[in-house]
């Protein structure tokens, strides 16, 4: 399927699922149907970019399901909130593996053979079916199934041996729902990083199992690795103390403003703005940045997602709000934009650790230093990061007091 980037269609996406959140979806969704699997939500895309919150999708589920139906659900919903919130809170993880994927590259260039090796991974020409089908199908879909995207990363690690920070960039510039977070944290709990020492072993059995409803399935998965030993680092790091915004209050936010949409903030409806303490904004400035997720190109499926949800939610938001709207470009001035329209503040949804801060910071930090910026984080946020501390436990045990203590259900 090709993901359609406007909100109109993440809410159609959502109002198709929802009915099948419940024991349909904790009984089927390990299995991969293939490119038009109904078995799991698809709404990664639109969480990702910011086009509907994962509050909204908690509170649909909930009103058709009653919590412990839907348990199974809610807690992947509540895996993102994790991964962004644990990144936060070790943002040298993230800054590692840049420097890592760097290095990686930069050993390809002067090793043939590794350099091959690379290349049949990502050219889905390994000799692995399983392997190569799911190649092709993340260039040419953007997309993978969850309990696929595990096995792909298992046998990059432990069967190809390949450099982990290479497969997680492959992944970051082919999926549609690119996160920092969940791609990151995701390939480091296969290789033992995340958790330490625990690691995820790919078996062709279990590979034919899940894929035995797909139309190429079951599909095949000769000569994988038995063992899976866990990858080392030399950084442990050191969990930092979490900093978060102040709630958005009305009296922070210097009128005019210019709000500010990014590739995981493309739509100001999950932002929720309290336009009955706050003004609306006299600007709305576009700033897509997908390009900036690897020195490396990034596909042209996800590049037209991202900047297409970013322009629709400028276009939405410009009308909602009844004011201008304007891109500001990678190359543009941000300070040049504000003061063309007569504006010196910004509002600007939460830029998490990852490759959308590291692309839009450099012009907000003089902002950000005169006090020029206002930051805003969502309530669910706000309520389960201070939990992810650790392992997912920590979260998945507040999930009915932060469900509660918000309302949605």
């Amino acid at each position: 399927m090709q993901f359609s980037p406007s909100r109109s269609a993440a809410i159609a996406q959502l109002e198709q699922f929802v009915p099948r959140a419940g024991s349909a979806y904790a009984n089927s969704r390990n299995h991969d149907d293939g490119v038009e699997r109904q078995n799991v939500s698809r709404l990664s895309p639109w969480l990702h970019a910011g086009v509907i919150g994962e509050a909204e999708v908690i509170a649909a589920t909930l009103s058709q399901h009653n919590a412990a139906a839907a348990e199974t659900f809610i807690a992947e919903v509540f895996w993102r909130i994790y991964f962004k919130g644990y990144l936060e809170q070790r943002p040298g993880i993230w800054r590692a593996y840049c420097e890592g994927r760097d290095a990686a590259f930069s050993r390809l260039e002067s090793n043939a053979g590794r350099r091959a090796a690379y290349n049949q991974a990502v050219e889905g020409r390994t000799g692995i079916a399983a392997f190569d089908h799911w190649a092709h199908e993340l260039v040419e879909a953007g997309y993978l199934h969850n309990h696929a995207r595990m096995w792909f990363a298992s046998i990059w690690i432990f069967t190809l041996k390949l450099d982990w920070e290479l497969g997680a960039d492959f992944f970051l510039r082919h999926l549609v729902d690119g996160d920092a977070a969940s791609n990151t944290l995701s390939w480091r709990w296969v290789g033992g990083l995340h958790t330490k020492g625990k690691t995820y072993l790919a078996r062709a059995d279990n590979i034919a199992r899940y894929t035995s409803r797909h139309p190429d399935g079951p599909l095949a998965a000769p000569g994988l690795a038995d063992e899976a030993p866990p990858l080392d680092e030399a950084n442990e790091h050191a969990r930092v103390t979490l900093s978060l915004p102040d709630s958005l209050d009305g009296a922070a936010v210097s009128a005019p403003y210019a709000l500010i949409l990014h590739d995981e903030a493309a739509s100001h409806v999950p932002l929720d703005l309290p336009l009955d303490r706050l003004a609306p904004p006299a600007l709305v400035l576009c700033a897509a940045r997908p390009d900036a997720r690897s020195p490396k190109a990034t596909a042209p499926e996800p590049l037209r997602f991202a900047q297409d949800a970013v322009r629709a939610g400028m276009s939405d938001a410009a009308g909602a709000y009844g004011c201008a709207a304007r891109e500001w470009g990678a190359q543009d001035s941000l300070e040049a934009l504000l003061a063309d329209a007569g504006i010196s503040h910004v509002l600007v949804p939460f830029l998490p650790t990852g490759w959308t801060r590291d692309a839009l910071l450099p012009q907000l930090s003089a902002l950000i230093d005169s006090k020029r910026v206002t930051i805003v984080l969502g309530g669910l946020d706000r309520a389960s990061w201070p939990h992810a501390k650790a392992g997912f436990f920590g979260v998945k045990k507040q999930i009915d007091a932060i469900v509660r203590e918000l309302g949605l259900g």
